[in-house]
């Protein structure tokens, strides 16, 4: 029964999450509050660890979370599970895209999905950022407004992203250097 649920909801994450792998996160955090099979600070892990090894973020969180639940058939269950929306769909676009893609109501469509996609990241983006820069339990104990943020993390962010917009060198460069410097200050 859980093959057949890991299949299911993934099939449903690839079905629904327009727009990449960074539109996969509202769904995993949906799959983290209903079944537990992961935990908020694991998602995250495996969107660092996705984000800078070769594949997509959805299909490696598939397979991590297949994995993790019931092992090697459940990652390939979970991954099957999330790509054969794409395969379907892409294959039905492929065949019609051409015909229609210039008539006002798929352009339509396509024009109110993509604000929807850039919301469905920046919730993404907004519970990475919890996880990553914020330190809830020590500001709620304490009520110091300034341990409400990790200096550390923080510290790190600023920097990442003043290199990444100043210099624009690779991206591997930047996750390197971070994750060297959290190995060397032990975050």
């Amino acid at each position: 029964m859980i093959y057949f649920i890991l299949f299911i909801e993934f099939f449903k994450i690839g079905l629904f999450s327009i727009g990449g792998g960074l539109a996969t996160l509202p769904f995993l955090y949906d799959l983290i509050n209903k079944y537990g099979w992961i935990t908020s600070e694991e998602l995250v892990d495996m969107l660092a660890i996705s984000e800078s090894t070769p594949g997509p973020i959805g299909i490696n969180t598939a397979t991590f979370v297949g994995y993790k639940t019931v092992g090697p058939l459940g990652g390939l269950i979970a991954t099957l599970g999330i790509v054969t929306p794409a395969i379907i769909v892409m294959t039905i676009i492929a065949h019609y895209f051409m015909k229609f893609n210039e008539e006002p109501l798929v352009r339509a469509g396509f024009n109110g999905i993509r604000p929807a996609v850039v919301g469905l990241i920046a919730a993404a983006g907004y519970e990475v950022f919890k996880i990553s820069l914020l330190n809830i339990p020590a500001y709620v104990s304490s009520n110091n407004l300034l341990e409400l943020f990790s200096l550390k993390a923080l510290g790190l962010f600023v920097i990442m992203l003043f290199g990444i917009l100043k210099f624009k060198k690779h991206p591997i460069l930047y996750i390197v250097l971070a994750g060297l410097i959290g190995i060397i200050f032990k975050y």
